[in-house]
């Protein structure tokens, strides 16, 4: 069971764990033991409540596949109980993100103040530059 929140948590049947070989640099371990872990969640078949599955799937992530399976390859520790929790805790957080709602932006207007401010600066900063101009004494 990988517990989200407090109300929300997903069974470890909807959840499919595969060991593989890591990729890269590691020498004769990377050859012989399977300590990368390749996790896969259906999005479609989970228990998650519909406005979750649908927040995730709206998500432009490339974890997440067309079909709605959620894909995350873990194999940045040596272990492959390390790996596991990695990619639980990967799908954790992925999940997490869409429960917080986004806060709205609050559009600010400048005071009148400011905007004198501003306005006086910029006039003073034009009068500097056309006091560099050459002076043509025609």
């Amino acid at each position: 069971m990988l517990k989200i929140s407090e109300q929300l948590s997903v069974p470890s049947s909807e959840i499919e764990l595969k060991a593989v070989r890591s990729t890269g640099a590691g020498g004769q371990n990377v050859n012989k033991v399977a300590t990368a872990i390749h996790l896969r969640f259906d999005l479609e078949a989970s228990s998650l409540p519909d406005r979750y599955k649908y927040k995730l799937l709206k998500l432009n992530d490339s974890r997440i596949s067309t079909d709605g399976v959620v894909v995350i390859k873990a194999q940045q520790f040596r272990t492959q109980q390390q790996n596991r929790e990695d990619a639980l805790r990967r799908l954790k957080d992925l999940i997490k993100s869409v429960l917080t709602p986004k806060k709205k932006r609050l559009a600010t207007k400048l005071t009148k103040g400011a905007r004198k401010r501003r306005l006086d600066n910029k006039a003073k900063r034009g009068q500097l530059k056309a006091s560099r101009k050459k002076v043509d004494y025609d």
